[in-house]
């Protein structure tokens, strides 16, 4: 099988040649990986079946209004971000946010929003289609990614009020960012031409001991925001994903009700998400992507830990197809080396 007929096999609930694979790196293990492999393509040499296109934003990024203008770097909503060192690696925390004192529609209306005009969707086609053998991806997790999104330009407490609370605010802020990246997806899923397979979406919906947000919440405020991006997905011959960290297996019945294929990210460490009950309760209907630990295999175990833990996901995830083997969440820093070459090395072997 090419790695696209692996991967779309594995989505129609078929056994195909051996798993499909996906790979989360954070900078620093990306860099460990390139000194080894040298010359060679890391996504190659690793076995991963898909391959990412995007859209470029071609408009300057720059400080909101009313912020000092002192971050490192500023993304298109005009929020700043700060180059943060932590034990083993860097990320950059949101330092500077434009919508933090919003607290009017007029505010909202009068801010210089990005455009779905600011992207060069030209050539999606050519890129997509110079893939070739493998499975393509448009989008990625954050797209509408409204919670963790918006709290980058507004505060996470703040944002999560506003949901719960239906603040107007809080919540014409959100709809900015939905309507903006569905036009986004739609266009960029246009310009591809029926080359994209998949497209990737994100919303985390689930925390470590459950659910993010009581259902009737997460059915009347993210249901009607999320499901037009399935739809689009569908509407262009794409499969959707949709990257959610935590335990998600509460909204499961409700992913499948929306016409959600693949399922990324899955934590296996939650209590709701052993990955026996949730492939027996749902593998029939969803895809899942992830389930190899990053929280505790990956960074603490033995070469020997990460290959069982390997041989187990497939051995019950895998059978009968609907499973994408990956790590749960991007490889972060304190992982050995060693352990990520045995993860890819013994998905290819079996």
């Amino acid at each position: 099988m090419t790695p696209k007929e692996r991967v779309l096999t594995a989505c129609r609930h078929e056994q195909p040649d051996r798993v499909p694979l996906q790979v989360y790196l954070t900078p620093e293990i990306r860099a460990g990986l390139r000194e080894h492999f040298g010359d060679r393509d890391i996504l190659e040499a690793l076995g991963i079946d898909l391959r990412h296109v995007g859209a470029a934003y071609i408009a300057e990024c720059r400080p909101g209004p009313g912020l000092p203008g002192e971050a490192d770097s500023y993304d298109l909503w005009g929020a700043g971000y700060t180059l943060t060192q932590y034990q083993g690696g860097a990320y950059s925390e949101a330092t500077e946010l434009p919508f933090a004192e919003m607290d009017s529609l007029d505010a909202v209306e009068a801010y210089p929003w990005p455009s779905p005009d600011s992207y060069d969707y030209s050539g999606l086609r050519e890129r997509a289609e110079a893939a070739g053998e493998y499975a393509v991806l448009f989008g990625g997790a954050g797209i509408p990614d409204i919670v963790n999104g918006v709290s980058r330009g507004r505060g996470m407490e703040r944002v999560l009020v506003d949901i719960m609370t239906s603040d107007p605010v809080g919540v014409a802020i959100i709809d900015r960012r939905v309507e903006h990246y569905y036009e986004y997806c739609r266009r960029g899923l246009e310009a591809g031409g029926g080359a994209i397979d998949i497209l990737a979406l994100g919303e985390d919906c689930g925390q470590q001991n459950g659910r993010l947000f009581p259902p009737q919440i997460f059915d009347e405020f993210f249901v009607p925001r999320i499901k037009p991006f399935i739809d689009l997905a569908h509407e262009y011959g794409c499969l959707a994903m949709l990257h959610s960290c935590g335990d998600t297996s509460e909204i499961m019945p409700t992913f499948i009700e929306m016409g959600l294929d693949i399922l990324d990210a899955m934590q296996p460490e939650p209590a709701g998400m052993d990955p026996a009950t949730i492939k027996r309760e749902f593998g029939d209907k969803l895809t899942f992507c992830g389930l190899v630990s990053t929280q505790q295999t990956l960074p603490h175990g033995s070469v020997e830990d990460v290959r069982r833990e390997v041989r187990e996901r497939i051995e019950v995830v895998g059978a009968g197809g609907g499973y994408i083997l990956s790590p749960a969440h991007c490889i972060q820093p304190d992982t050995p080396l060693e352990n990520v070459l045995a993860l890819y090395d013994e998905a290819r072997r079996l």
